[in-house]
Protein backbone atom coordinates (compact mmCIF):
# COMPACT_ATOMS: atom_id res chain seq x y z
CA UNK A 1 0.00 0.00 0.00
CA UNK A 2 2.28 2.88 -1.07
CA UNK A 3 -0.16 5.15 -1.36
CA UNK A 4 -3.46 6.43 -0.04
CA UNK A 5 -6.74 7.11 -2.73
CA UNK A 6 -5.60 10.78 -2.85
CA UNK A 7 -2.39 9.34 -4.48
CA UNK A 8 -0.33 11.17 -1.19
CA UNK A 9 2.61 8.73 -0.21
CA UNK A 10 2.58 6.73 3.11
CA UNK A 11 5.53 7.36 5.18
CA UNK A 12 8.39 5.26 4.54
CA UNK A 13 8.18 3.43 8.00
CA UNK A 14 4.99 2.73 7.46
CA UNK A 15 5.34 1.10 4.04
CA UNK A 16 8.44 -1.05 5.39
CA UNK A 17 7.21 -1.94 8.16
CA UNK A 18 3.81 -3.33 6.82
CA UNK A 19 5.55 -4.92 4.01
CA UNK A 20 7.80 -6.69 6.81
CA UNK A 21 4.63 -8.01 9.02
CA UNK A 22 3.19 -9.25 5.29
CA UNK A 23 6.44 -11.06 4.65
CA UNK A 24 6.31 -12.67 8.18
CA UNK A 25 2.94 -13.20 8.25
CA UNK A 26 2.50 -14.98 4.97
CA UNK A 27 5.18 -17.16 6.12
CA UNK A 28 2.68 -18.88 8.99
CA UNK A 29 1.55 -22.24 8.42
CA UNK A 30 -2.16 -22.75 7.11
CA UNK A 31 -2.34 -18.94 6.47
CA UNK A 32 -6.11 -18.20 4.81
CA UNK A 33 -7.61 -14.58 4.47
CA UNK A 34 -10.58 -14.24 6.54
CA UNK A 35 -13.87 -12.62 5.18
CA UNK A 36 -14.50 -8.77 5.99
CA UNK A 37 -17.87 -7.04 5.20
CA UNK A 38 -17.26 -4.98 2.73
CA UNK A 39 -17.69 -1.62 5.23
CA UNK A 40 -15.03 -2.60 7.50
CA UNK A 41 -12.53 -3.53 4.82
CA UNK A 42 -11.93 -0.31 3.05
CA UNK A 43 -13.43 2.98 4.83
CA UNK A 44 -14.00 6.36 3.32
CA UNK A 45 -15.09 8.82 5.34
CA UNK A 46 -14.19 12.68 6.56
CA UNK A 47 -12.76 14.35 10.06
CA UNK A 48 -12.92 17.72 10.36
CA UNK A 49 -13.23 18.65 6.69
CA UNK A 50 -9.89 16.08 5.69
CA UNK A 51 -10.55 12.80 4.01
CA UNK A 52 -9.63 10.04 6.09
CA UNK A 53 -8.88 6.43 4.67
CA UNK A 54 -9.07 3.25 6.70
CA UNK A 55 -7.78 -0.21 5.09
CA UNK A 56 -7.95 -3.81 7.23
CA UNK A 57 -6.16 -7.38 6.03
CA UNK A 58 -7.72 -10.37 8.12
CA UNK A 59 -6.22 -13.74 7.80
CA UNK A 60 -6.52 -16.41 10.41
CA UNK A 61 -3.22 -19.42 10.46
CA UNK A 62 -2.71 -22.60 12.49
CA UNK A 63 -2.77 -21.36 16.25
CA UNK A 64 -4.18 -17.61 15.85
CA UNK A 65 -7.82 -17.20 15.44
CA UNK A 66 -7.24 -13.53 13.63
CA UNK A 67 -3.94 -11.92 11.99
CA UNK A 68 -5.11 -8.05 11.71
CA UNK A 69 -3.04 -5.36 9.87
CA UNK A 70 -4.96 -1.71 9.59
CA UNK A 71 -3.21 1.11 7.83
CA UNK A 72 -5.36 4.19 8.13
CA UNK A 73 -4.66 7.69 6.57
CA UNK A 74 -6.22 11.30 7.70
CA UNK A 75 -5.90 13.80 5.39
CA UNK A 76 -1.99 14.87 4.42
CA UNK A 77 -1.18 14.06 8.02
CA UNK A 78 -1.84 11.81 10.47
CA UNK A 79 -0.97 8.39 9.01
CA UNK A 80 -1.61 4.81 11.42
CA UNK A 81 -0.27 1.24 11.29
CA UNK A 82 -1.87 -1.07 13.67
CA UNK A 83 -1.50 -4.50 13.82
CA UNK A 84 -2.33 -7.42 16.15
CA UNK A 85 -2.36 -11.21 16.08
CA UNK A 86 -4.55 -12.58 18.52
CA UNK A 87 -3.76 -16.55 19.34
CA UNK A 88 -6.46 -19.19 19.46
CA UNK A 89 -6.98 -19.85 22.85
CA UNK A 90 -6.07 -23.72 22.55
CA UNK A 91 -2.40 -22.62 22.24
CA UNK A 92 0.08 -21.14 24.40
CA UNK A 93 1.20 -18.51 22.06
CA UNK A 94 1.05 -14.89 23.32
CA UNK A 95 -0.78 -11.63 21.91
CA UNK A 96 1.75 -9.81 18.81
CA UNK A 97 1.14 -6.38 18.78
CA UNK A 98 2.80 -3.07 16.65
CA UNK A 99 1.63 0.09 16.36
CA UNK A 100 3.02 3.47 13.87
CA UNK A 101 1.80 6.99 14.25
CA UNK A 102 3.33 9.00 11.55
CA UNK A 103 2.74 12.78 10.63
CA UNK A 104 4.73 14.80 8.12
CA UNK A 105 6.99 16.13 11.42
CA UNK A 106 7.83 12.22 11.75
CA UNK A 107 6.76 9.09 14.22
CA UNK A 108 5.62 10.63 16.64
CA UNK A 109 5.21 6.44 18.11
CA UNK A 110 6.18 2.93 17.56
CA UNK A 111 5.21 0.30 19.90
CA UNK A 112 6.29 -3.37 19.81
CA UNK A 113 5.18 -6.54 22.04
CA UNK A 114 4.98 -9.67 22.65
CA UNK A 115 2.05 -9.75 25.25
CA UNK A 116 1.41 -12.62 27.48
CA UNK A 117 -2.18 -13.89 28.13
CA UNK A 118 -1.66 -15.72 31.39
CA UNK A 119 0.47 -14.34 33.96
CA UNK A 120 3.53 -15.01 32.37
CA UNK A 121 4.71 -16.13 28.46
CA UNK A 122 5.48 -19.13 27.10
CA UNK A 123 9.24 -20.51 28.19
CA UNK A 124 10.36 -20.50 24.68
CA UNK A 125 9.61 -16.87 23.64
CA UNK A 126 10.55 -15.68 27.50
CA UNK A 127 14.21 -16.81 26.78
CA UNK A 128 14.49 -15.89 23.20
CA UNK A 129 13.24 -12.12 24.02
CA UNK A 130 15.83 -12.12 27.05
CA UNK A 131 18.54 -12.58 24.72
CA UNK A 132 16.93 -10.20 22.01
CA UNK A 133 19.46 -7.26 21.50
CA UNK A 134 17.92 -3.89 21.68
CA UNK A 135 18.72 -1.10 19.75
CA UNK A 136 20.11 2.02 21.67
CA UNK A 137 16.59 4.23 20.72
CA UNK A 138 17.56 7.74 21.64
CA UNK A 139 13.76 8.38 22.93
CA UNK A 140 11.76 5.77 24.91
CA UNK A 141 8.27 6.94 25.96
CA UNK A 142 6.12 6.48 28.98
CA UNK A 143 3.81 3.66 28.81
CA UNK A 144 -0.29 4.95 29.30
CA UNK A 145 -2.15 3.45 32.30
CA UNK A 146 -4.08 0.93 31.16
CA UNK A 147 -0.88 -0.61 29.61
CA UNK A 148 -0.61 -3.42 32.25
CA UNK A 149 -1.42 -5.80 29.76
CA UNK A 150 2.04 -5.74 28.03
CA UNK A 151 5.14 -8.24 28.90
CA UNK A 152 8.45 -6.47 30.06
CA UNK A 153 9.76 -6.80 26.49
CA UNK A 154 7.68 -4.09 25.29
CA UNK A 155 9.20 -1.48 23.36
CA UNK A 156 7.61 1.89 23.29
CA UNK A 157 9.86 4.39 21.33
CA UNK A 158 9.93 7.57 18.88
CA UNK A 159 12.35 7.08 16.11
CA UNK A 160 14.43 10.16 15.69
CA UNK A 161 16.20 9.28 12.23
CA UNK A 162 15.93 6.56 9.52
CA UNK A 163 18.32 4.94 11.06
CA UNK A 164 16.35 4.35 13.99
CA UNK A 165 13.31 3.36 11.98
CA UNK A 166 14.86 1.05 10.11
CA UNK A 167 16.21 -0.63 13.81
CA UNK A 168 12.46 -1.00 15.12
CA UNK A 169 11.51 -2.77 11.07
CA UNK A 170 14.78 -5.07 12.33
CA UNK A 171 13.64 -5.60 15.67
CA UNK A 172 9.68 -5.81 14.49
CA UNK A 173 10.93 -8.79 12.48
CA UNK A 174 13.05 -10.96 15.39
CA UNK A 175 9.86 -10.47 17.42
CA UNK A 176 8.01 -12.11 14.69
CA UNK A 177 10.90 -14.23 13.81
CA UNK A 178 10.83 -15.66 17.55
CA UNK A 179 6.99 -15.56 17.35
CA UNK A 180 6.79 -17.98 14.01
CA UNK A 181 9.38 -20.41 15.61
CA UNK A 182 6.91 -21.06 18.51
CA UNK A 183 3.85 -21.54 16.23
CA UNK A 184 5.42 -23.64 14.45
CA UNK A 185 6.31 -25.76 17.25
CA UNK A 186 2.67 -25.03 19.31
CA UNK A 187 0.27 -28.04 19.97
CA UNK A 188 -3.42 -27.59 20.71
CA UNK A 189 -4.44 -28.46 24.00
CA UNK A 190 -8.23 -29.42 24.54
CA UNK A 191 -10.99 -26.41 23.86
CA UNK A 192 -12.23 -27.91 27.75
CA UNK A 193 -8.46 -27.71 29.28
CA UNK A 194 -7.97 -25.94 32.33
CA UNK A 195 -5.17 -24.30 30.35
CA UNK A 196 -7.24 -23.08 27.38
CA UNK A 197 -9.78 -21.59 29.54
CA UNK A 198 -6.96 -19.53 31.61
CA UNK A 199 -5.82 -17.96 27.80
CA UNK A 200 -9.51 -17.41 26.59
CA UNK A 201 -10.09 -15.23 30.22
CA UNK A 202 -6.38 -13.53 29.76
CA UNK A 203 -7.53 -12.48 26.02
CA UNK A 204 -10.61 -11.59 26.85
CA UNK A 205 -9.01 -9.49 29.49
CA UNK A 206 -6.27 -8.08 27.21
CA UNK A 207 -9.14 -6.88 24.70
CA UNK A 208 -10.84 -5.25 27.37
CA UNK A 209 -8.18 -3.12 28.56
CA UNK A 210 -7.10 -2.00 24.66
CA UNK A 211 -10.73 -0.93 24.79
CA UNK A 212 -9.81 1.42 27.48
CA UNK A 213 -7.93 3.58 25.04
CA UNK A 214 -10.60 6.10 24.69
CA UNK A 215 -8.31 8.54 21.85
CA UNK A 216 -9.10 5.52 19.11
CA UNK A 217 -12.90 5.94 19.87
CA UNK A 218 -13.36 9.30 19.94
CA UNK A 219 -11.84 9.96 16.20
CA UNK A 220 -14.25 6.96 15.08
CA UNK A 221 -17.32 8.13 16.51
CA UNK A 222 -16.11 11.96 15.23
CA UNK A 223 -15.76 10.34 11.99
CA UNK A 224 -18.53 7.78 11.66
CA UNK A 225 -21.11 7.90 14.96
CA UNK A 226 -21.44 6.10 17.69
CA UNK A 227 -22.57 2.91 16.35
CA UNK A 228 -20.45 2.25 13.97
CA UNK A 229 -17.11 3.02 15.82
CA UNK A 230 -18.54 0.65 18.40
CA UNK A 231 -19.18 -2.07 15.76
CA UNK A 232 -16.25 -1.38 14.22
CA UNK A 233 -13.69 -1.74 18.22
CA UNK A 234 -15.93 -4.67 19.40
CA UNK A 235 -15.88 -6.74 15.83
CA UNK A 236 -12.52 -5.65 14.30
CA UNK A 237 -10.40 -4.11 16.22
CA UNK A 238 -10.20 -6.28 19.93
CA UNK A 239 -13.04 -8.88 18.93
CA UNK A 240 -13.07 -11.39 22.42
CA UNK A 241 -12.42 -14.57 21.20
CA UNK A 242 -15.93 -17.23 20.78
CA UNK A 243 -15.71 -19.36 24.41
CA UNK A 244 -14.08 -22.82 24.05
Amino acid sequence: MPASPSGQEMHPLVIALADRIRSCRDGFPQLNPLTLSGDLEEIIGTLDGEDLFIRNEVHCCRGFRKLHLEIARLGLGLQILHCVFFPDPRFDLPVFGADIVASPAGISAAIIDLSPVEDQLPDAIEKALKVTLIPAFQQVRELPTWATIFSPYVRFIRPVNEEEEEWFVELVNEYLRILGSAVELAQPDEPSAPSTLARYHGQVSYCRQQKRNDKTRRVLEKAFGTPWADRYIEELLFDEPPAP
